[in-house]
């Protein structure tokens, strides 16, 4: 099923720019077009379902219901909805955020089906009972050479992942909102377009905020609401960051179609690998077991500050480690 979203504004190249802008976006579950007068609207709506129309907040509200789309977004030129109950979005904000929230407010109250079309993204865990072990640096590094070659998803299960800081973004959803709603059995692609950021090419999930709000959620919850992203998203790889929480990594881990574990050499390490290992077998998780490929990870030199950290990363020793990993070429 083919989703539309039509824009139209009075600068018709602010139209222009976003549709292009958007439609390079291919993890996008929207087809944007845009128009330069009202007439091709209408006459395009004749003949084309409009699910999201986003429109100059100067074009009436009656003009803008006769296309029939089935939610019409005005965008506004400050910083307040200056369009009374109608819904309102700041026009003067980068595209990627106006998306996602188009998106949020399309589905306050229009059921999304998934598309037949979906094929389910192949989920690849990362997780260590070790700390300290970079963990989630080469999870985010992996996420990012993968993006290179098709649509990629990364998502982080830990309780402080250090996300928000390292990409200077606050967010105004994140996973706890995908949580809600899956437990609440609104889940669909859209929701999950209206949370997710990029990082380059690799798209991610913005962490939760507050530990309790991962804990409120059973480890089937989390693991179901995984498997219904892997199932119903246009993603082809699904980079789970497990942490280290026992709680929640079986269920998880019993997805993953490869379990990467960075492990360490010291004593208090090895012995943590040893008690898991114990667990796995008392625990009847022996297929996991056989999944698990244990990765010795480079040691990392100083980072500087002038690139963004990932960036850094991807160039340098872990970088070129995972990209042996994804040939084949590295031996354990």
């Amino acid at each position: 099923m083919r989703h539309i979203m039509a824009v139209y504004d009075v600068d018709t190249s602010y139209a222009r720019r976003f549709a292009q802008v958007v439609n390079q976006k291919e993890s996008c579950p929207f087809e944007v077009t845009a128009f330069s007068s009202m007439e091709r609207l209408k006459e395009y709506a004749k003949e084309n379902r409009i699910e999201i129309l986003l429109v100059s907040a100067s074009v009436g509200r009656e003009e803008a219901e006769q296309t029939g789309a089935d939610r019409v977004i005005y965008l506004t030129e400050d910083g307040a909805s200056d369009t009374g109950d109608a819904a309102g979005i700041y026009k003067y904000q980068s595209s990627e955020n106006i998306v996602r929230e188009a998106m949020a407010c399309y589905c306050e109250d229009h059921a999304v089906q998934a598309s037949a079309r979906l094929k389910g993204a192949n989920i690849l865990g990362v997780f260590s009972p070790v700390g300290r072990c970079l963990k989630t640096s080469f999870a985010i590094t992996l996420g990012k050479l993968l993006a290179q070659e098709c649509r990629t998803l990364y998502m982080n299960l830990e309780e402080y992942s250090g996300l928000s800081v390292l990409t200077k973004t606050e967010y105004r959803m994140d996973l706890s909102d995908l949580l809600y709603f899956y437990m609440g059995g609104n889940y669909n692609v859209l929701r999950l377009g209206s949370v997710v950021h990029s990082m380059g090419s690799l798209d991610y999930i913005p962490p939760i905020r507050y530990p309790q709000e991962l804990s409120q959620a059973g480890p089937d919850e989390v693991a179901g609401l995984l498997k219904a992203i892997a199932q119903e998203s246009p993603y082809e790889n699904l980079v789970v960051d497990v942490g280290s929480s026992g709680r929640l990594a079986l269920p998880v881990l019993e997805l993953c179609s490869v379990v990467y574990m960075p492990v360490k050499e010291d004593s208090i390490s090895r012995a943590k690998l040893e008690e898991f290992d114990g667990y796995l077998e008392e625990s009847g998780s022996r297929e996991i077991k056989r999944r698990i490929q244990r990765l010795k990870l480079p040691n990392m030199g100083a980072v500087g500050r002038r690139e963004p950290y990932f960036e850094q990363l991807l160039w340098g020793d872990l970088g070129d480690y995972a990209r042996q990993l994804l040939r084949g070429g590295v031996r354990q």
